[in-house]
């Protein structure tokens, strides 16, 4: 949010760790981030990687290990949830851990996300659903089964 102008993260940056991801995802997603290439200057991040199962947790760290003897810029970022802090991959890399809390109040993300995710040129899109021309949205419901 420092750089508002700065695009926001592609796909290929943020891996999303659910216990279904296997060591494959891992392993191209930490490839991307440690093999040296002509990119560079990406940050990439892991969200929720303490829901990884331990042995995709203990593969990634083996070739995070073999890896980064090979780079020593790489830009990686590891968010966990700090409920589950005791897990594989947050015990692992906890002598790089930073606590985290949001110092932007949240009418200034939402302004800033909107201003990523707004569609420049309104057009027959899925764009049009959502509350003012958005490229994302999100459908919720108290309630399950309520066809969302």
């Amino acid at each position: 949010m420092n750089s508002p102008n700065q695009p926001l993260p592609t796909f290929d940056e943020v891996l999303l760790c659910t216990p279904q991801t296997t060591a494959e995802q891992v392993g191209l997603f930490l490839r991307r981030c440690l093999i040296p290439c002509s990119g560079g200057e990406k940050i990439y991040t892991m969200l929720y990687a303490d829901e990884l199962s331990y042995d995709v947790s203990c593969r990634a760290e083996e070739l995070f290990q073999r890896l980064q003897r090979c780079n020593s810029t790489y830009r990686l970022i590891i968010l966990c949830n700090c409920e589950r802090e005791h897990s594989y991959i947050p015990s692992v890399f906890s002598q790089y851990k930073v606590h985290m809390i949001p110092q932007r109040p949240l009418a200034e993300i939402q302004r800033y996300l909107q201003h990523h995710y707004r569609v420049a040129q309104p057009s027959s899109s899925a764009a049009s659903v959502f509350k003012d021309n958005m490229c994302v949205g999100i459908v919720s419901s108290k309630r399950a089964g309520v066809g969302k």
